[in-house]
């Protein structure tokens, strides 16, 4: 009763939070994670009211599952922008500036966590800088997906940065593994190259191979049922099975095999939808269904936020330079790659914009290093937290007023505005007999 009590009130929450912020123009996802914010442990919960708000950060965690279901659907959703009949014209372009402007702020936030330490000391130890540095590579694909969603996004800089973020999450896993390998050897005194070089680069290709199996898969039982309903059942499966199978981890001859959930759906979309004929009437309905999960996900996610690592002031200093140097990293890498690259000039100025969100796998990062460093990953964690509070709260907005000015969210139509006084117009008729 609890868990179905919370869940309800969770979503209904953010969903009435969207009409409160509607005034202010800004994005669902914005509502979804101030409505999170005020129902989790530091607000509603307070009242210590088992399923109305969440109590503790460890009652936010207990949903977890409902998370990695909505990452999964995520990134088999991103997935499904790898049409290679799309990234005929912007393919060459998103790979370099993917790889590019994950590298360039992973370079400026390196740079300023070093001079830090060089001020900071053992506040902040040189294996927690170079650790922050590799995290900022990382971009949260979820808020962007979101505002493309919702706006109904369309245009050269919307071609290019769903593509990019996929890019980037692959690159990020790399540059995490290897900087994350010698923050590790700093503090051991040896490197193991096992960890910093081939674990990572088995993950990333055992991840892209076990989704193009499960994407092929899914095409094949496909063609089994005529029904929309049970191919549309199919979908959500496999996209459920996908996920589980990605949590698997195990270990031979001394390496260990993991799997990254987001490359591996990322694949399954991407396989899919270049081999299934019917995809994109699949894909149509599944967007359709995943919208309440997507909402929950971010309603969670805002709950989890911890809003006592604004207590620290050592954080927040060091959390307000890696915000600015990771943001302004994102946006000279991407650019100078989009100018090399030679993407259209909007796409050249905003594209950095819709880069700054970050969140699930920043966060995953945070908690491996949190578990190897001890009292130096606790502080690499709070960091984290206080960069993504501020990220997911002004991230998404900002990416809207990029998309809007780049000409790819239009001015919603009449019929759009109107349309629920059209229904009720159109019932009256039906019911008149008219």
């Amino acid at each position: 009763m609890i868990t179905i009590l919370a869940v309800s009130v969770a979503l209904i929450a953010g969903l009435m939070m969207t009409r409160v912020v509607k005034p202010l123009k800004l994005p669902d996802v914005t509502a979804y994670l101030v409505a999170g914010v005020l129902i989790g442990p530091y607000f509603l919960g307070q009242l210590n009211i088992p399923g109305i708000g969440f109590i503790s950060t460890g009652d936010v965690e207990q949903y977890a599952l409902i998370s990695n279901v909505a990452l999964g659907f995520i990134a088999f959703a991103i997935g499904n922008e790898f049409r290679v009949s799309e990234l005929k014209n912007t393919g060459r372009q998103a790979l370099i500036v993917g790889i590019a402007e994950g590298l360039v702020a992973s370079l400026f936030v390196n740079v300023a966590m070093i001079a830090l330490h060089m001020v900071l000391g053992d506040k902040l130890p040189m294996s927690t800088a170079i650790t922050l540095g590799a995290i900022a590579t990382a971009t949260a694909p979820a808020a962007t997906l979101m505002v493309v969603r919702q706006y109904k996004a369309k245009g050269k800089l919307t071609d290019i940065l769903l593509p990019v973020v996929a890019l980037d999450d692959a690159v990020a896993l790399m540059v995490f593994a290897v900087s994350f390998g010698v923050a590790s050897a700093l503090k051991s005194g040896s490197f193991n190259m096992t960890s910093i070089l081939v674990e990572p680069f088995l993950e990333i290709v055992l991840s892209l191979i076990v989704g193009a199996f499960m994407g092929w898969l899914l095409t094949q039982l496909e063609t089994l049922f005529n029904s929309n309903s049970n191919r549309l059942s199919l979908t959500i499966a496999f996209v459920f099975l996908t996920v589980g199978i990605s949590m698997v981890e195990f270990d031979i001859g001394g390496i260990h095999i993991g799997f990254s959930s987001l490359l591996v759906c990322m694949m399954l979309g991407t396989v899919f939808c270049n081999i299934c004929p019917l995809s994109e009437d699949l894909m149509e309905k599944s967007d359709k269904w995943t919208a309440p999960l997507f909402a929950l996900f971010f309603v969670i996610s805002g709950a989890g936020l911890e809003l006592g690592v604004f207590s620290d002031v050592s954080i927040v200093i060091i959390g307000v330079v890696y915000i600015l140097f990771r943001c302004i990293g994102k946006y000279v890498g991407a650019l100078a790659s989009s100018k090399a690259a030679g993407c259209d000039k909007t796409v050249q100025k905003y594209l950095g914009i819709t880069l700054f969100p970050q969140a699930g796998v920043a966060l995953g990062m945070c908690i491996t290093a949190a578990a190897e460093f001890g009292a130096e990953g606790a502080i690499i964690r709070n960091i984290i937290l206080f960069s993504v509070l501020i990220y997911e709260l002004v991230g998404p907005s900002m990416t809207k007023w990029a998309l809007t000015k780049a000409g790819d969210i239009k001015p919603q139509s009449a019929d759009v505005v109107n349309r629920r006084a059209i229904k009720l117009e159109n019932a009256e008729k039906k019911r008149k007999g008219e």
